[in-house]
C-alpha cells in the first residue's frame, strides 16, 4: 500500500555528491524529508526521494555544498503528461475498458453438459422459446425459473443446474438412464419359425418347439420350419392337448443368391483450373458482413477458414473473422477403360461379399462375369450360400381333428 501511495504521488532516484553528503542526509532527516533505498558508490550516494521532498532540497544542498542529480523519475505525475500527448492511445484505452465492462453484462456463450438422449438442437430450440439466447443481458435471466422450466419441459431430466460464469451460461443436466420397461403383449399362443427364402435344410438344432423339416428337405418361402405347438399324448398315443411355446432353433438353409452392378462407360470428374478468389467477412453472432470481393466463378468450390481474436475468445464474445477461397473447376467427361471398369466392379463385389460374411453367411460357390452392355459395363454374380433362417410368426391354431387347449 505504501509503495502504491509513493507511485501516485511520484518520486525520484537521485545521486548526491559534493563536500558533505552525510551531513546532507542528516539535515534531510531533521527537516522530515524521507529518503529510502540509500546506496553508496565511493564518495557518491544514490537514494530515492519523494517529489515534494526534492523541491525542498535547494537550501540543504547550498548549506552542505552538495549537488543532487536526478537519475530516474517514477510515478503517476510523470506518466500522465506522456499519456496526454498520445490522445489516440488514451481514447483507445478508455474505449477498450468501456467495451470490456459493457460486454461483461451480456451472455456470449451457452454451454450444455450431461445431455445424451436430448439433442443439442432440441435444447437450443427450447431455450429460444424461453427467450434465452446469445447476446441477451445477464440481468434479464432468471436462473431458478429456467431450471424449473427445463425439468417441466423434459421429463427425462431428473436434475438441472444453471449458473453464470463470466459471460458464459453453463447448464448441467442429468438424464434418467434407467431403461424404460416395456411390457411385451401377451401372446394367445406360441410362435413358429418359418423360412424367409427358398432353400435346402443343411443343419437344424431345435431347442424349443416341434421340428417340421429335417436335413436334406427343400423348403419354399413361408414354410414352417419349427412349430410352436408341442403335442402331449395320451397312453393310447392320441393327442390329448397342445402346449404353446416360443419356437427356438438354429436352422441353416443352402440357397442361391445373385449380385449385379452396372457401371456407365463415361463419367464426369471435377478438374480444377487453378484460378482462385479470396473474400473476407466479419461475423457477429448469426449476422455476417462480407467485404467487397467481386463475383465468384460460375462453377466453384469454396473453402472457409474462420478464427476468433484472442481478446474476444477470452471474453466468450461470438465475434469471428474469416476468409473464403473460391476455386474454379470444370466438369470434364472421362471414359472408363476395361481395366478400370474391372477394378471398380470387382471392388464393389468384394464389398458385397464382406457384408455377407459379417452377417454370418457362408459362401460355398461363386461365379462372376463382367459383360459389356450397350451403355455400361455389367457385373453379374451367382452365389451358393448357407445362411441362418427362421422368422418368428404367430402359431397357427390346431386344424380339424386336433385338440385346442390353453397354454400351460
Amino acid at each position: 500500500m505504501i509503495q502504491f501511495l509513493k507511485y501516485v504521488k511520484g518520486y525520484l532516484r537521485i545521486r548526491v555528491k559534493g563536500f558533505s553528503p552525510e551531513r546532507f542526509m542528516n539535515l534531510c532527516s531533521n527537516r522530515g524529508i524521507l529518503l529510502w533505498d540509500i546506496q553508496k558508490d565511493g564518495e557518491v550516494y544514490e537514494m530515492c526521494i519523494s517529489l515534494n521532498g526534492f523541491l525542498q532540497l535547494r537550501p540543504i544542498a547550498r548549506k552542505t555544498q552538495t549537488k543532487a542529480v536526478v537519475l530516474e523519475r517514477y510515478g503517476l505525475p510523470f506518466l500522465a503528461p506522456k499519456l496526454l500527448k498520445r490522445k489516440v492511445f488514451v481514447l483507445g484505452l478508455f474505449l477498450a475498458v468501456g467495451f470490456w465492462i459493457w460486454s461483461s453484462m451480456y451472455i456470449w456463450r451457452i454451454e450444455l453438459t450431461g445431455n445424451y438422449q436430448i439433442t443439442r438442437d432440441v435444447f437450443d430450440t427450447f431455450l429460444e422459446e424461453q427467450g434465452v439466447s446469445i447476446g441477451m443481458r445477464q440481468d434479464g435471466l432468471d436462473i431458478q425459473e429456467l431450471e424449473k422450466r427445463i425439468r417441466r419441459q423434459f421429463p427425462l431430466v431428473t436434475w438441472a443446474s444453471a449458473r453464470l460464469t463470466g459471460t458464459s451460461l453453463k447448464i448441467d443436466i442429468k438424464e434418467n438412464d434407467t431403461p424404460a420397461q416395456t411390457e411385451e403383449p401377451a401372446r394367445a399362443g406360441g410362435t413358429d419359425l418359418v423360412a424367409e427364402f427358398e432353400g435346402t435344410v443343411v443343419s437344424i438344432i431345435v431347442r424349443n418347439g416341434t421340428p417340421k423339416v429335417s436335413i436334406g428337405d427343400t423348403v419354399e418361402k413361408g414354410t414352417v420350419l419349427v412349430d410352436g405347438k408341442i403335442p402331449i399324448y395320451n397312453e393310447d398315443a392320441t393327442v390329448r392337448e397342445y402346449r404353446y411355446v416360443e419356437a427356438d432353433a438354429d436352422i441353416v438353409l443352402e440357397h442361391a443368391a445373385s449380385f449385379s452392378r452396372r457401371l456407365p462407360f463415361d463419367y464426369v470428374k471435377k478438374v480444377y483450373t487453378g484460378r482462385e478468389k479470396q473474400s473476407h467477412y466479419l461475423r457477429v453472432g448469426n449476422r455476417e458482413w462480407k467485404l467487397p470481393s467481386g463475383q465468384p466463378f460460375f462453377v466453384y468450390d469454396s473453402l472457409t477458414r474462420e478464427s476468433r481474436p484472442l481478446l474476444f475468445e477470452k471474453l466468450s464474445i461470438p465475434i469471428f473473422w474469416g476468409s473464403r477461397t473460391c476455386r474454379e473447376y470444370q466438369d470434364v467427361e472421362f471414359v472408363y477403360t476395361a481395366e478400370e471398369a474391372k477394378t471398380l466392379l470387382t471392388g464393389q463385389f468384394i464389398t458385397f461379399l464382406t457384408s455377407l460374411e459379417e452377417k454370418g453367411v457362408q459362401i460355398i460357390e461363386k461365379n462372376v462375369k463382367i459383360e459389356t452392355g450397350s451403355t455400361a459395363w455389367v457385373l453379374r454374380g451367382e452365389l451358393l450360400v448357407r445362411e441362418k433362417a427362421g422368422e418368428k410368426t404367430a402359431t397357427a391354431p390346431p386344424g380339424d381333428g386336433e385338440l385346442e387347449t390353453d397354454e400351460q
